[in-house]
C-alpha cells in the first residue's frame, strides 16, 4: 500500500485533518444517496462524483474501501426541516396512480443508469430504507430506553432539550438550540411535541398512507434521519471513518444523525464529516420553480431550453472535477463548452503519452526529468490535500506540456522517467479522476439498417452473377425472421413484420 497521508476538511472541526483510519489499511464510508421520486439532476451528479473520487483515490493508494450509499425510498417528507407534509415518494405515486415501490424502483434504476454513464463506481453496499425497518425500530427503542425520546399519539420524537442537557446539539451545523426553539413556527401536528425543535424518529400513519409498517407504537413509518443512522451503523460499525453528503444535509439531517447516535449508544458516529457544495445555474440555485432545473437526461440529450446542445457524461464529469468539491460550481453553456475542450485535450494527450518511446539516453535533460518527477509527485500531493481535483487536473496539463518536449527530442529522458510519466498520467486521469473516452457502441436499431444494406448489396451481386440459388437463400433466411425482401428490376427494398 502507498503509505501517504491524506488530509480531509472535516466539517465537524472546520479544519483539514490527517486521515487516520480506524482499521489500518481500510476505509469505511457512508454517503447519503438520492430520494428516488424524480429524475437525477446536476446536484445528484455533484455529490456522487465527489465521493466517487474519495473512493477511487483511497483504492488507488491501496486501501480496502467499504463504500455504503443508501437509497431513500420512504420517510422523506416534503417539509424536511420540520418533518411535516406528505412523503415525497408516496405523493409521486398518488399523482401517477402507481404503487410507491414502482416509483422508487423506476427512479432507482434511472439513477443507477445515469451514474454508470458518469463512470461513477457502484458502492460496495446500496441499502434501502424500506429494507431496514427492523434495524430502525430497534435503534428507536434504544433511544427511548435511554430517556432521550418519547411516544406521542403513535409517533416517536427525539427530545432535543433533554438531549442538549448532556450533548451538544448543533455541533456540526453551528445552529444554536435556543434560536431553533425561538424561531420554530407553529405547524399542524406540532402540538404533539414537547418542544418545537424535536424531530420524528417514527411517524404515525393514517389509514390512507400508502407506506406503513407495524411497530411497538402502532402502524407508521420511520423518520428520514433514523434510516441513515441505522444503516450506516449496521454496515460500518460505530464509529466509522467518513460520512459524506451535500452541504444542504448538514441540518437537519446530519445533525440529527449525530444526536441519534449519541442518544442510542453514547458515541459519536463518525470521525470525518465531508460535504460537497452545490451547483448553480448562471449564478442562481437550481430549482424547478425557477425553470433552471436540468436533469441528467436532458443534459445528455440537449433537450432543455437552457442548453445550446447535448453534452456527454465525461464532459459533465470533467466540469465538476475542475472545481474543488467544497466550492460552488456555476453551470453555464460557456463553462461546459470550455470543459469539453479541456477534457478532449487531456484524453488526446493520453494517447500521445501512451505512445511515447525514448531513444538511447544520450542527451538527458536533467531539468526536464526533474520537472516531470516533481509534477508527477504533485498529482499525489494535490489529491492528498483534501482531494483537490482542480489542482490535479492542472498538474496533468503540465505533464502533457512536458510530454510534448519529449516528442521533440526522444533521447532527452530515461526510460524510467518516461515510465513514471506514463503511469502517473494514465493512473490519475483514468483511475483516480475517472476520465475516459466514452465507448461508441451502436445500438441494435442503429446497426440494423447498415446490416440490411450490406445483405441487400450482397444479394444484388449474386443476382447480377445469376447465382439465384444464393440470392434466394438470403431472401428465404430473412423471411424466417420476419424480413420480407421486395425485388424490382434494378434494386430491392425490404420491410419487417417485427419490431427489429
Amino acid at each position: 500500500m502507498n503509505e501517504r497521508t491524506v488530509h480531509i476538511k472535516n466539517s465537524l472541526s472546520g479544519e483539514k485533518e490527517p486521515f487516520a483510519p480506524i482499521v489500518k489499511g481500510k476505509v469505511g464510508m457512508y454517503v447519503c444517496g438520492p430520494t428516488v421520486y424524480g429524475e437525477p439532476h446536476l446536484g445528484h451528479a455533484r455529490s456522487a462524483i465527489t465521493f466517487d473520487i474519495v473512493n477511487r483515490y483511497f483504492r488507488f493508494l491501496g486501501y480496502q474501501v467499504r463504500y455504503v450509499r443508501n437509497i431513500t425510498d420512504v420517510g422523506h417528507l416534503e417539509d424536511e426541516l420540520n418533518g411535516q407534509g406528505e412523503d415525497k415518494i408516496a405523493k409521486k405515486a398518488r399523482i401517477e396512480q402507481l404503487e410507491p415501490m414502482e416509483v422508487a424502483q423506476y427512479y432507482t434504476n434511472l439513477y443507477r443508469d445515469m451514474m454508470g454513464k458518469l463512470n461513477v463506481v457502484p458502492p460496495s453496499i446500496e441499502p434501502t430504507a424500506s429494507g431496514h425497518i427492523v434495524e430502525q425500530i430497534e435503534m428507536i427503542e434504544q433511544i427511548i430506553a435511554n430517556g432521550f425520546a418519547y411516544e406521542s399519539d403513535g409517533s416517536v420524537y427525539l427530545d432535543v432539550v433533554k438531549y442538549a442537557e448532556k450533548y451538544h446539539y448543533g455541533q456540526l451545523s453551528g445552529r444554536v438550540l435556543d434560536d431553533l426553539l425561538a424561531g420554530s413556527r407553529a405547524l399542524d401536528g406540532q402540538d404533539e411535541k414537547k418542544n418545537p425543535a424535536d424531530f420524528a424518529l417514527w411517524k404515525k400513519a393514517d389509514a390512507a398512507h400508502l407506506m406503513q409498517w407495524r411497530s411497538p407504537w402502532g402502524m407508521g413509518f420511520p423518520g428520514w434521519h433514523i434510516e441513515c443512522s441505522a444503516m450506516s451503523i449496521k454496515y460500518l460499525g460505530l464509529p466509522f471513518d467518513i460520512h459524506g453528503g451535500g452541504m444542504d444535509l448538514k441540518f437537519p439531517h446530519h445533525e440529527a444523525e449525530i444526536a441519534q447516535s449519541h442518544a442510542a449508544f453514547d458515541r459519536a458516529p463518525v470521525h470525518y464529516w465531508m460535504h460537497n457544495n452545490m451547483v448553480t445555474l448562471d449564478g442562481q440555485k437550481m430549482a424547478k420553480s425557477k425553470g433552471n432545473f436540468i436533469s441528467l437526461g436532458q443534459m445528455f440529450s440537449g433537450d432543455h431550453p437552457l442548453l445550446e446542445k447535448a453534452y456527454s457524461p465525461v464532459t459533465l464529469r470533467f466540469l465538476i472535477l475542475q472545481a474543488h468539491y467544497g466550492s460552488t460550481i456555476d453551470f453555464s453553456n460557456q463553462a461546459i463548452k470550455a470543459a469539453e475542450t479541456a477534457c478532449g485535450k487531456l484524453l488526446k494527450g493520453l494517447k500521445l503519452i501512451d505512445g511515447l518511446q525514448v531513444n538511447a539516453a544520450e542527451n538527458i535533460d536533467n531539468d526536464l526529468s526533474a520537472r516531470i518527477r516533481s509534477t508527477c509527485e504533485s498529482c499525489y500531493e494535490n489529491m492528498d490535500d483534501d482531494f483537490n481535483t482542480a489542482e490535479t487536473i492542472a498538474s496533468l496539463f503540465e505533464l502533457l506540456r512536458l510530454a510534448h518536449k519529449i516528442t521533440q527530442d526522444p533521447g532527452c529522458v530515461s526510460t524510467e522517467t518516461l515510465s513514471t510519466l506514463q503511469t502517473t498520467y494514465r493512473g490519475f486521469l483514468t483511475d483516480v479522476l475517472g476520465i475516459q473516452n466514452e465507448t461508441k457502441t451502436s445500438s441494435q436499431d442503429e446497426l440494423f439498417p447498415e446490416v440490411m444494406d450490406i445483405l441487400i448489396e450482397v444479394r444484388q451481386q449474386a443476382r447480377a452473377q445469376k447465382d439465384f440459388a444464393f440470392s434466394d437463400y438470403i431472401r428465404d433466411r430473412l423471411a424466417t425472421i420476419g424480413i420480407q425482401v421486395n425485388d424490382d428490376k434494378e434494386s430491392a427494398t425490404y420491410e419487417t413484420s417485427k419490431n427489429l
